[in-house]
């Protein structure tokens, strides 16, 4: 019986072009052997064995006597109609149709048996096998069609069957049995004669599986069994770890015999067939999956690239093999034809069948058509698209063939015939090529080129030949360097020959050499060997005798006479004489012009091209550039030489920096920007490596994902919340200059809903990976597959707790250490290195005296140490990361659906314990109480401690006083144990991104969205909006799915959803959104928030009243239950942004609104009972009074703060307390213009930061000390800040510090009159980060960078590079949140304004006038809606003194002048009130203003080194201010 299924090979390519890693292997195996499983048992309870499976068809036998046939044919009939009954309404889940064709025969038939010592196969022969091959041929779906034998041999009164025209054959229809018919008796009776079949006592379906160990009998038998399943099985590997979608060459043989051949003989001829193709493929790791024996012909299924077998150039190999093959098989006598069809792809590779009956194949339409093209172009090697492109052999080895119609293969793209892999010289053909167009650009290796125009230099100049080597990784782009060197060494008096190599270039000896010299005498331009014959005479007429011209004759393919002398010659002679005759070439020939060799892919030089280049290099002053990858082995003796030669230059390239990889992708693309989820999914899955951009974009490209739209501005996009980070991304000006055309102003964007994490990497890809695991062990395999499931990272403990039970710490950690020294993974003690690594840049180059493959070593002994110092390193680290995202996904992907499923719940369960605060924070939730409001925990931990509060003291002592107790107490405190430091953003890397992630594969959606909250309120208490956002949209997403349940906790999970998305807005300074989403949030809270005024006055009324009862009231109720704590904690926090965002807003009904909001901040505090949120809410109330004007009541709330928190015992979350209530103090005095009282509470702050150890925190408590010793001329004091700054940005690679300390540095060159750090730093820093997304999605600092830039070159009077930096921080101005450096940034932006509006009086534009008004209405605007605090009206006054003398009134001039000045004085302003001084003796004085006077002043700024030496005096310092430009007298107006 033959059983063809129909309806698998296309399924199985529609999984292997799955987009997703959770579609593939999984589905296509259940689906196979659902289908398969059921015919094999079918055919195993009718009495039939499985004797082959064949992809998705099986071979069936029933082994019976001659008289027991008739009655077997029935049963096989019986059981062929049973088994289409199982598919006549069956389609797969997919929506594939399945069906099946079977044709029977009967007859004799004969088993060969061939192979070698360590493997056997066998086949089947004879006519019966021919005909229900014949007879499958004929039938259609659902059909039985029994051969012309069969019928023959039937009980014809049994089968009801219907003609088939022109044959002998027939259609069975049905089975017509008599009415009285016991078909069971009568099946019993027919087994009864099979002694295999086994007895109803017995519960099995064959005799065999009952039968006991026999060693002998199981080594006879593991030899029909592939190694590398044998090598699995011994490792007790699972049967589904060896089922899985991967990328394949196959190589089909089939092998046609002469007519009339016996069976001996043709057994003969396959025997001798098989031995050699063992012996070819054992050399490149292939392996004969099946044989096969149809129609006369034997064929072969080869496989290279199986699990555990991939190596590097498979398709080359595959190539070389079946070449190989088909040049022994078409010498032996007995076989008449040999083809062969190679294709390469994605296929299943797997088991399939019964439990009973199985066996390990490959399946998939690359498999179908390498065998359509073996039967389709006969008697020739053939290859599909995929693999010709991927051998990266030379085109000449191939020939593309007409194209034919094969059967199931609906597009199959050109088609190649292989030649041959003999490299031979063939002049033109082996010129430097590059896959990129002639136009573009080489991004990213301008440091790598630089050396070559340096070589380049030293080798024109001097008489002496130099070597400049690349070597990188395949993919590092070393042949698009080449090509940019090969244009930039063209010039008058040098040549340049460039080549490039192949594999199969190394097999030929002085080929390299023979292809140069082809060059260098001209021959490749001659079009026939008569021409190549008279250049070659008259070249070396002079250097050579006549006679021995032949030498040339197999070297150049030319014709001249072979004489006597020569015929005489051994080899090596004549070897000896053609170097002779090459070197006296060359050094002719550089007496012309000098020579320039640029080879690529050197690695592939053969050894004796090597020696005579190493003599070349001592002899003939020449240069020679090559490319190369890593040697494989130790490099020949002459090319060490090379490499270590003095006047050798060797680069290792790495990969490029991110910034290009982003250039690359919209220069590609042709586009203006990208978003920023793909820029990061490409930064990070390519690893800078360019040939990874290129894959990972045609992939996206391939699945539909990027979407190319116009350029449209953000008036016209609107604003929601699912365009509010794609409007603030642009590109960098450098996209910009490199963009194709000017014309286009196209962006990129992404299909909604895609999941870029989740995308299956394209295969390219997967078979780097899948080579580098292939070579590991399977111990170091099970452990790159268990650390896949945990994600990109993951801590020691966890990876240990998924590994299998079999593993001890030891067996991980010598594992660990030998995939960390293998460049697998990378290990880091704790969150703070990871972070500190993820941020450095690697260089992109190295430069070396030789290669690094010829470091010595000397013995094992010190590889041996270093591993064991390794292992000690992997011992005491804590997490865990892969070096490279594609080698994860590729690992994930081998995984089956329900092995993963079981991992992920190990995962979960394990970080659950741990998806918390951290300890120093109590291990509280992220979002307050969130535990208590939504029961989902898994272990069910009791997180709730509760412990009673001291009672409170009298406040005995000042509010300075007390702080500097506090620094005491914690000082000794320090002594003895120091604080441990915050590790939440630890805690949220390790244990609750990846627990979230783990869930969502679970299904868990409701964990799932718990824990996206919780990462969301840590990012944002982290101070990372953009990633914020990023886990918000994944939890919209669950909670669309959640909708239709009514729960109170799923209530609570929108409001807090909705209260996180209006502190994104609120960041982001979109105040209308935010003030929607927080009210969204206080709605499903059952909060009242009023929409009227009259609303409004009531609920003011009703909060005031409640406001005094709480302050006069002494409650001693215990706290509220978990679940309200939760409802009151999100409500203070939509409160406390509320009150902000009113007070920006300068309608008279606003500040009412903001007037309630935080008196109900204050309210619901003090219904929590908690003294944190007591505390702040008196801060903040205090706050607004002030801002608000209010005088008197603000007092009040600060003393009532104090008093609170020194009543508290200091320790725990009361010290934080403590820094927050000193910070935010320091913060209202800074605002409110009280400088000296801000540098002391702010320097007592920054002592607490520094002992909590909160980067985020100290940070900003630095930066506004530092600006507040700036305005108050302290500079020791502001040196000894700007250096704890730094220390602190460095230590902890914390980018906003680092951002604030280059502000603060522009600031000091700009109103300081001194230089902390040049401007050039700061600039480049400005350049190199203004991308990142903490910046770029956090409060004002970028803006505050840019408006300087501006305002630095809008001095010098270079308007373009003023108006690039002034653009950038327009666009910033609009996102306006109440923070000191928004305010800070907004204010150096209108100064930016106020110069360029000097610009147009003096170029009198007609609009200077409108825009001077419009300039000093938002100046006054600022002064008067009192958003901004009065430290900065100073400088807001003298910017409007400023603008009025510009405009010519001179009144309001000195009116705002004298304010300003008065304000200086009062605030202890000095910077201020000694820079208006000057500016009002200046504009008054008849004194001409110098064009150059910026200029002037900034090459004359001291460092600030003089000033702490005391070389540069305090008076001189303050005499470097700016000089603004006004002459009254020209005035237009």
């Amino acid at each position: 019986m033959f059983v063809d299924i129909s309806g698998f090979t296309a399924m199985t390519e529609k999984f292997s072009r799955a987009m997703y890693m959770d579609r593939g292997a999984e589905q296509l195996v259940d689906i196979l052997n659902y289908y398969l499983s059921a015919i094999v048992e079918k055919v195993l309870i009718f009495g039939g064995d499985i004797l082959k499976f064949a992809g998705d068809a099986l071979l069936a036998l029933w082994k019976v006597e001659r008289k027991q046939l008739k009655n077997i044919i029935t049963v096989a009939v019986k059981c062929s109609l049973e088994i289409h009954s199982l598919f006549d309404t069956k389609k797969t889940e997919e929506g594939l149709d399945v069906r099946v064709k079977i044709g029977l025969s009967a007859g004799h038939i004969t088993m060969l048996v061939f192979g070698d010592e360590t493997h056997n196969h066998f086949l089947v022969i004879g006519q019966a096998v021919e005909d229900v091959r014949n007879a499958q041929n004929m039938a259609h779906m659902n059909d039985v069609i029994l051969s012309p034998n069969c019928w023959q041999l039937c009980d014809r009164s049994m089968i009801e069957i219907e003609r088939i025209p022109d044959e002998r054959s027939v259609k069975v229809n049905f089975l017509k049995l008599p009415p009285a018919f016991n078909f069971d008796e009568f099946f019993r009776k027919c087994m009864d004669f099979m002694k295999y079949y086994p007895s109803s006592g017995h519960n099995t379906l064959r005799l065999a599986c009952l039968l006991e160990s026999d060693p002998e009998l199981e080594a006879s038998l593991q030899k029909y069994v592939m190694e590398s399943i044998l090598k699995q099985i011994d490792d007790r590997q699972l049967q589904g770890y060896l089922s899985e979608l991967r990328p394949v060459t196959i190589v089909f043989v089939n092998l046609m015999f002469k007519e009339q051949e016996s069976v001996e003989v043709i057994g003969s001829a396959i025997q001798d067939a098989c031995v050699h193709i063992t012996s070819v493929l054992r050399v490149f790791r292939g392996q004969i999956n099946k044989v096969f024996m149809f129609d006369k012909g034997c064929s072969f299924l080869c496989v290279f690239g199986f699990p555990g077998e991939k190596v590097p150039d498979e398709a080359t190999h595959a190539l070389e093999s079946a070449v190989d093959i088909f040049d022994f098989c078409s010498q032996v006598h007995k076989i008449r034809t040999v083809s062969i069809g190679v294709t390469s792809g994605i296929v299943f590779c797997g088991i399939i069948g019964h439990s009973m009956r199985h066996e390990y194949t490959v399946i998939g339409q690359k498999v179908n058509m390498a065998a359509r093209m073996m039967m389709h172009y006969p008697g020739i090697v053939s290859c599909d698209t995929v693999t010709y492109n991927s051998s990266n052999l030379p085109d000449y080895f191939f020939k593309e063939l007409p194209k034919k119609v094969m059967k199931g293969v609906v597009d199959s793209g050109p088609i190649y015939q292989c030649l041959s892999l003999n490299e031979q010289v063939v002049f033109g053909m082996a010129y430097l090529k590059c896959s990129i167009n002639e136009g573009y650009p080489l991004l990213g290796r301008d440091k790598e080129i630089k050396y070559f125009m340096h070589n380049m230099k030293k080798f024109l100049l001097s008489n002496s030949s130099r070597v400049l080597i690349y070597e990188g990784m395949s993919g590092y782009g070393k042949s698009q360097i080449l090509k940019e060197i090969r244009y930039l060494a063209q010039g008058e008096n040098h040549r340049t020959v460039a080549i490039a190599l192949t594999k199969v270039s190394f097999q030929q000896s002085f080929y390299t050499i023979q292809i140069l010299m082809a060059n260098v005498l001209g021959l490749d331009t001659c079009k026939h060997y008569k021409e190549r014959q008279t250049n070659l005479q008259a070249r070396v007429r002079t250097l050579m005798n006549d006679k021995l011209h032949c030498l040339l004759n197999d070297i150049f393919h030319v014709q001249f006479p072979i004489s006597r002398e020569i015929s005489r010659m051994s080899p090596l002679k004549r070897q000896k004489e053609l170097e002779g005759l090459f070197m006296k070439v060359l050094e002719q020939k550089v007496k012309e012009e000098r020579l320039i060799f640029i080879i690529d892919e050197a690695q592939f030089v053969d050894t004796v091209s090597w020696t005579f280049m190493e003599r070349l290099i001592q002899t003939v002053p020449i240069f020679i550039i090559m490319s190369l990858s890593p040697f494989t082995g130790a490099p020949c003796a002459a090319a060490s030489a090379i490499m270590r030669n003095r006047n050798t230059t060797y680069i290792t390239l790495g990969a490029v920096q991110p910034r290009d990889i982003r250039n690359k992708v919209c220069f590609d693309l042709n586009v203006r920007s990208i978003p920023k989820e793909l820029d990061t999914y490409l930064v990070e899955g390519s690893c800078g490596i360019p040939f990874y951009c290129e894959e990972l974009l045609q992939n996206l490209d391939h699945h539909k994902i990027l979407l190319f739209q116009q350029t449209e501005s953000e008036e016209k996009i609107g604003l929601d919340w699912n365009t509010m980070f794609k409007i603030f991304f642009r590109p960098t000006d450098e996209v910009k200059m490199l963009t194709y055309s000017d014309e286009g102003n196209e962006v990129c964007d992404l299909a909604s809903g895609v999941r870029l994490k989740s995308l299956s990497p394209p295969t390219s890809l997967k078979e780097v990976s899948l080579v580098q695991l292939d070579s590991m062990s399977l111990s170091h395999q099970m452990m790159v597959r268990c650390a896949a499931i945990t994600g990109l990272t993951c801590t020691r403990e966890l990876l240990f707790e998924i590994l299998p039970s079999s593993w001890d710490t030891t067996m991980m950690t010598e594992a660990l250490a030998t995939l960390v020294e293998s460049n697998v993974f990378d290990c880091f003690e704790n969150g703070k290195s990871l972070r500190l690594s993820q941020n450095q840049i690697a260089a992109s180059f190295e430069v070396h005296f030789r290669s690094l493959s010829l470091q010595s070593s000397d013995s094992t002994d010190g590889c041996d140490g270093e591993l064991r110092e390794l292992d000690k390193e992997v011992m005491h680290c804590h997490i865990v990361r892969f070096c490279t995202p594609i080698m994860q996904k590729t690992a994930y992907e081998l995984w089956l659906k329900d092995e993963k499923r079981a991992m992920h719940m190990k995962c979960a369960s394990f970080l659950e314990e741990s998806a918390h605060r951290c300890s120093r924070c109590k291990g509280k939730d992220f979002v307050p109480y969130h535990h208590f409001a939504v029961d989902i925990w898994l272990n069910k931990l009791d997180m709730h401690v509760l412990k009673e509060l001291a009672s409170p003291d009298e406040v005995t002592v000042k509010i300075l006083q007390f702080f500097d107790s506090v620094i005491a107490k914690l000082k000794d405190r320090d002594h003895q144990a120091p604080l441990e430091p915050c590790l939440c953003e630890e805690a949220l890397l390790i244990f609750v991104l990846p627990l979230a992630q783990h869930l969502v594969v679970l299904g868990e959606n409701r964990k799932a969205l718990y824990y996206f909250l919780e990462i969301a309120s840590a990012c944002l208490l982290l101070g990372d909006n953009y990633t914020a956002y990023v886990y918000l949209n994944e939890g919209q997403k669950l909670l669309r799915t959640l909708q239709n349940e009514k729960s109170w906790s799923q209530t609570f999970e929108r409001a807090t959803f909705y209260s996180l998305k209006g502190q994104v807005c609120f960041n982001m300074g979109q105040m209308v959104l935010a003030r929607k989403k927080l009210r969204k949030a206080l709605n499903l809270l059952n909060c009242v928030f009023p929409n009227n005024l009259l609303s409004l006055f009531f609920h003011v009324h009703v909060e005031k009243n409640k406001h005094s009862h709480y302050l006069n009231s002494q409650s001693h109720e215990s706290p509220p239950p978990g679940k309200k704590m939760a409802q009151l904690y999100q409500k203070i926090s939509c409160f406390s942004l509320l009150w902000q965002i009113y007070s920006l807003n300068y309608f008279f009904h606003s500040k009412y609104y903001g007037h309630l909001a935080a008196i109900m901040q204050v309210n619901t505090a003090l219904e929590t009972q908690n003294d944190s949120q007591i505390i702040k809410a008196y801060l903040d109330y205090s706050k607004y009074q002030q801002m608000s004007g209010y005088q008197g009541v603000w007092f009040k709330y600060e003393l009532m703060a104090m008093e609170r928190i020194a009543s508290l015992p200091l320790q725990g979350e009361v010290i934080e307390m403590v820094a927050h209530v000193a910070d935010t103090l320091g913060q209202i005095k800074f605002i409110m213009g009280h400088l000296d009282l801000a540098i002391e509470l702010g320097s007592r702050a920054h002592k607490i930061w520094t002992v909590l150890q909160n980067p985020n925190k100290h940070s900003t408590a630095l930066s506004r000390l530092a600006k507040s010793l700036l305005l108050r001329h302290r500079y020791k004091q502001l040196f000894q800040a700007l250096d704890w700054l730094w220390r602190l940005s460095v230590q902890e690679e914390h980018i906003f510090s680092k951002a604030s300390f280059y502000l603060l540095c522009l600031d000091i060159m700009l109103y300081g009159g001194f230089v902390y750090r040049p401007f050039e730093e700061c600039l480049d820093f400005v350049c190199q980060n203004e991308d990142n997304t903490v910046l770029r999605f956090q409060n004002g600092v970028l803006l505050g960078l840019y408006s300087d830039l501006a305002i630095w070159y809008g001095r010098l009077q270079e308007w373009d590079s003023f108006y690039n930096f002034s653009n950038k921080a327009k666009v910033l101005v609009t996102r306006k949140t109440p923070t000191t450096v928004y305010f800070v940034g907004i204010i150096r932006y209108l100064e930016g304004q106020v110069l360029h509006l000097q610009k147009q009086i003096e170029e009198r534009s007609e609009k200077a006038q409108d825009i001077g008004v419009e300039l000093l209405k938002t100046l006054e605007n600022l002064v008067v809606q009192n958003t901004s605090g009065p430290v900065f009206y100073p400088r807001l006054y003298h910017l409007m003194a400023y603008v009025c003398i510009l405009m010519g009134d001179g009144k309001n001039c000195d009116l705002f002048l004298n304010t300003a000045l008065g304000l200086s004085e009062s605030q202890g302003n000095m910077l201020e009130q000694c820079w208006l001084n000057m500016s009002k003796e200046w504009w008054y004085s008849n004194s001409e203003f110098k064009e150059d006077q910026w200029l002037h002043t900034i090459l004359n700024l001291p460092s600030w080194e003089k000033i702490v030496s005391g070389k540069a005096p305090i008076q001189d310092i303050e005499k470097h201010k700016f000089l603004m430009k006004v002459n009254i007298l020209d005035t237009p107006f």
